[in-house]
């Protein structure tokens, strides 16, 4: 079914202004034989600028002398009115005078005949002229229902993005995880989400999941990946072991099936009482795992995305990989938004630097997730990202 609007099919009309009812006559029955010409006569020139807001013409035909109005003063005055300052006018004399025409066509007229002209030319130019104006008519109306498009699209994507906000997780403030967040979304809807919750007493399962693309089918494919982890409905998959989720979902969603959608994921599994994180990744950027006996003596460990993206080929199998978490710990896990930042010079910000800068110790009272959004803000030297900036924070409390 196509999506293009509907125009209104606007019939060649033709308004003549002229004072003399015998000149309305001979114009009526020059027409008369042309079915697609509709033809209305005004011999009021002062009830002009009604009759054609009443009539709404494709073309007006104009007197230039008539005894109760100046001929030229009435263009003017089309012109300056707001529903026929588009009209396309050709102005009637009786005579050639160069001066006469080059004020009429000064004031808006857009063309010039002396009475009478050949009809097979009366009708050629009528025609000309109309066309050229039912395209206007039905440009600014394809554009209106091109804006008006846009505005739903518009408020829809914003139901969208308002829709799979809600979905996010509650950020938690105490007990053997506690967890923040930011989630900046791109102008554009895309397909960031992420969630987290405890499976049992003993594990705690995290992930963050990007779709490619941007826009509601992107947002919806998240929505549904997120449902499907958050509900353990996967069929046969134990939700403690990574590799056996990241297999289900790729099973579940292969692209051909999704309208050539795919993602990327990183899942893990924090065993509270062995203090280890078990994770495994498909096609997304690593995991910045800060660990040691204390903050200031911490390291950084990148725990890496070994596998595939999700989607791309059925027989894929996920590995899982492990790392011990000490006395302190304290994991980013981030989508690539947060770090493929367009500096001002127009190069990008090296991963490097980006782990560099997310290993800073944190000053008292601040968030580091807080200054990574400033300070990607100051690099790329504009407030609105170009992908969604999602990153959640786990900070693992110290044995009891």
């Amino acid at each position: 079914m196509s999506s293009e609007p509907k125009l209104t099919e606007h019939k060649v009309t033709v308004l003549l202004i002229d004072d003399q009812p015998m000149i309305g006559e001979f114009v009526r029955r020059m027409l008369a034989g042309e079915p697609d010409i509709s033809f209305h006569f005004c011999k009021d020139g002062a009830r002009a600028v009604e009759q054609a807001d009443q009539v709404q013409p494709t073309l007006i035909l104009q007197d230039l002398v008539m005894p109760d109005v100046d001929g030229l003063s009435l263009v003017k005055a089309f012109r300056e009115h707001e529903s026929t300052r588009e009209i396309p006018m050709i102005v009637l004399s009786t005579k050639e005078e160069p001066a006469i025409k080059a004020e009429a066509f000064g004031l808006g007229a857009n063309d010039y005949l002396v009475k009478f002209p050949d009809r097979l030319e009366l009708l050629a130019r009528i025609r000309y002229h109309s066309k050229g104006y039912i395209n206007l008519l039905q440009r600014n109306e394809a554009y209106k229902a091109l804006q008006e498009s846009q505005r739903q699209l518009a408020h829809d994507v914003a139901q969208a993005a308002k829709y799979v906000r809600s979905l996010l997780p509650e950020k938690r403030k105490r007990g053997a995880v506690r967890t923040d967040w930011r989630f900046i979304p791109s102008a554009q809807l895309s397909g960031d989400t992420f969630g987290y919750d405890w499976l049992d007493d003993e594990h705690f399962a995290f992930y963050l999941i990007d779709v490619s693309g941007h826009g509601v089918g992107p947002a919806l494919m998240s929505v549904s990946a997120l449902n499907a982890i958050r509900s353990q409905s996967l069929p046969q998959t134990d939700f403690r072991q990574p590799g056996q989720v990241l297999a289900a979902l790729n099973r579940a969603f292969q692209m051909d099936q999704q309208n050539g959608l795919y993602f990327t994921i990183w899942y893990g599994i924090y065993h509270k009482s062995e203090r280890r994180i078990e994770y495994s990744g498909g096609g997304h950027p690593p995991a910045l795992l800060l660990t040691g006996p204390s903050e200031e003596q911490a390291a950084v460990k990148v725990l890496d995305s070994q596998g595939p993206m999700v989607g791309a080929d059925l027989d894929i199998e996920y590995g899982t990989a492990s790392c011990p978490v000490e006395d302190f710990g304290r994991l980013f896990l981030f989508s690539d938004g947060v770090y493929e930042i367009e500096k001002v010079d127009k190069t990008m910000w090296p991963f490097s630097e980006f782990i560099d800068y997310m290993k800073q110790p944190t000053p008292a009272g601040e968030s580091r997730m807080d200054l990574l959004t400033v300070h990607a803000r100051q690099l790329q030297g504009v407030d609105e990202f170009k992908d969604d900036f999602s990153i959640v924070e786990f900070e693992f409390a110290p044995k009891e």
